[in-house]
C-alpha cells in the first residue's frame, strides 16, 4: 500500500507537470499556427478579389506570344538561308 502511494505522489509532483508543460507547448504552437492560416485566408481573400482581369491579360499574352512565335519563325528562316 506504501508504494502504491510513493506511486501516485510521483505521478502527481512528477510527471503531471511535465505532461501539464508540454500540452501548453503544443497548445501555444496550435494557437500560432491557426494565427497563419487566418492570415493566409485574408490574404487569399484580397487576392481573389484582384483575378478578374487575368482572362484578359492572358487573351493578350497568347497573342503577343503568337507574334513573337511568328517573328521567331521568320528570323530562323533568315539565318538558315544565311548560314546553310
Amino acid at each position: 500500500m506504501v508504494l502504491w502511494w510513493i506511486g501516485n505522489a510521483v505521478l502527481l509532483l512528477v510527471v503531471l507537470p511535465v505532461v501539464i508543460a508540454l500540452l501548453n507547448r503544443v497548445l501555444a504552437a496550435v494557437e500560432r499556427i491557426r494565427g497563419a492560416a487566418d492570415d493566409i485566408l485574408a490574404g487569399g481573400g484580397r487576392l481573389a478579389g484582384q483575378l478578374e482581369p487575368v482572362p484578359a491579360a492572358l487573351a493578350q499574352t497568347a497573342s503577343t506570344i503568337a507574334d513573337v512565335s511568328a517573328g521567331a519563325t521568320r528570323y530562323a528562316g533568315s539565318v538558315a538561308k544565311l548560314l546553310g
